[in-house]
């Protein structure tokens, strides 16, 4: 990379940009916060090389710039004028990658994607960028700034300082730079802006219905497939899969079934909290989990299905009764013992474990090998494919060896240090959301069900801390803690902590 130097030291400012924007407990450390991360964005975009802006100067550039920022400012108004729109505005924006890359040859610096590619997570830069503008706009006027929960904050603020301070040695620069520009430095921002909304009584209620209601566009747009065999993206070795086998994967409006079926996994996690919450119809919730079912099974991913099982028993066993709970855990040992019998007769067989599992047995192999050389602070963010594929001596394309183990990634790039910022990063999680549980029990069983969820699914295939769904859920847990102890007398406030630490109460 030919700005590797720039590119460190912008990840130095994003580590900053990232504490402070995390933990602030006043404006000043909350504006300085929200510029140094946009600071740190552009120097790494600049030293990425894709931040000329001759082609702006054209009257179409220009044009199209004017455009832009007059479509920013009206949706940053809006945000000042209601900034609980935003929670919701990032949920919707969150999956969708229009088919648009960027260019930099091209007029306007983007360019239609092509032969089934998706591209960049624009709506959601859009939304994040019109949401920061909003905040500190908020800020600005005097509007108080909200200390957000210690349990997400500052594992948080740690593990996004460590990853950026990490490309300082990371033997991939240019990839590790492209995570940050496209993922790590946005989604503090999403974290950030997320949890300093506002958040009404009315809002959980609008969050899950659009999650699942996407969900259902989702699905619908999957059986369409299914039934026509047309695929709208997709990966190129999906479209020889489907060639050669007896199947048709979907990808509905994704470039992969396993991604799909992640969405979908997502509603049906938030469908059972609520069912057992009592808080839809069961007509209504039991015919909605019915649809998406429907089509989650033509994504034929088993990661997916994993996920859908670990929930489903997860949600019996929290919110069930004793009885509940031990047929969940007669049920999970039979599953265990089942899919370990079938593991052996097939490995009996002659099936080999590295094609049992699609080829994650070797991934896995070639990780470790990274993690048994880098084992203290790693390869650096995004190094882990390459260090994999020369640890193994291949020729193959390095995107061959990303491991689809969201654990082993973050051991293999960020090292024993960041493997014990990731775990505290899940044990604030899961604490913050049992403390939503004990004040809302609908809302913190939707959370926690969408958080296993997302941590089951990354365990088979990537994407945990790169997909802002993560994200999106500890805002949401974060903001609504938050904002619910900011309306509490001194005296509640104290009462409320003290029940935050105890574990939410079993049903009986």
């Amino acid at each position: 990379m030919e700005h590797a130097d720039s590119a460190q030291l912008a990840a130095i400012v994003g580590a900053l940009g990232a504490v402070a924007s995390l933990t602030a407990r006043g404006r000043v450390t909350l504006l300085a916060g929200l510029m140094l991360l946009t600071a740190a964005e552009l120097g790494l975009v600049l030293a990425l090389g894709a931040g000329s802006l001759d082609q702006l100067l054209s009257p179409a550039g220009a044009g199209a710039a004017a455009v832009g920022a007059a479509l920013l400012g009206g949706a940053a108004w809006l945000l000042v004028r209601r900034p609980a729109l935003a929670p919701l505005a990032v949920l919707v924006a969150a999956p969708f990658r229009p088919p648009i890359e960027f260019d930099a040859g091209s007029g306007l610096l983007v360019a239609i994607a092509r032969d089934g590619a998706l591209g960049r997570l624009l709506p959601l830069y859009f939304v994040l960028l019109a949401a920061a503008l909003a905040l500190a706009w908020r800020a600005l006027r005097g509007e108080p700034v909200r200390a957000l929960p210690r349990a997400i904050a500052l594992p948080a603020a740690a593990f996004f300082a460590f990853a950026c301070l990490s490309l300082a040695w990371a033997e991939d620069v240019e990839a590790g730079a492209n995570l940050l520009v496209f993922f790590t430095l946005p989604f503090a921002l999403l974290l950030t802006v997320v949890a300093r909304s506002q958040f009404p009584p009315r809002l959980p209620r609008e969050l899950g219905i659009a999650g699942v209601g996407l969900a259902a566009l989702f699905a619908a747009v999957g059986l369409w497939q299914a039934a026509t065999h047309e695929l709208f993206f997709f990966a190129p070795n999906l479209q020889v899969s489907n060639a050669n086998t007896d199947y048709f994967r979907v990808t509905s409006l994704f470039g992969d079934p396993s991604l799909y079926g992640r969405h979908l996994v997502l509603g049906i996690a938030v469908l059972l909290a609520v069912l057992a919450a009592g808080r839809v119809k069961p007509w209504l919730g039991i015919g909605l989990l019915a649809f998406l079912w429907a089509g989650l099974l033509f994504s034929y991913s088993q990661s997916s299905m994993v996920a859908l099982v670990v929930i489903t028993l997860a949600v019996a066993a929290v919110a069930g009764d004793r009885g509940t709970r031990r047929a969940v855990g007669a049920l999970a040992a039979v599953a265990l013992l089942a899919g370990g019998g079938l593991l052996a007769a097939k490995l009996v067989t002659g099936s080999s474990l590295n094609q049992l599992t699609s080829d994650r047995e070797q991934r896995v192999a070639d990780t470790v090998r990274v993690i048994v050389h880098h084992p203290l602070a790693g390869v650096g963010i995004g190094g882990q494919p390459r260090a994999s594929r020369l640890a193994a001596g291949s020729e193959r394309p390095t995107p061959n060896f990303v491991s689809h183990t969201t654990p082993l990634t973050v051991a293999a790039e960020l090292g024993t240090l960041g493997l014990g910022l990731y775990f505290w990063l899940l044990l604030g999680g899961a604490r913050a959301i049992s403390g939503v549980r004990g004040r809302d029990e609908g809302l913190g069983l939707a959370l926690g069900a969408a958080f296993v969820a997302l941590f089951v699914h990354a365990l088979f295939y990537s994407g945990f801390l790169e997909d802002p769904l993560t994200w999106v859920v500890l805002g949401i847990t974060a903001g609504w803690l938050a904002h619910r102890e900011a309306q509490l007398s001194p005296a509640e406030r104290a009462r409320a902590r003290r029940a935050a630490r105890e574990p939410a109460p079993a049903a009986s």
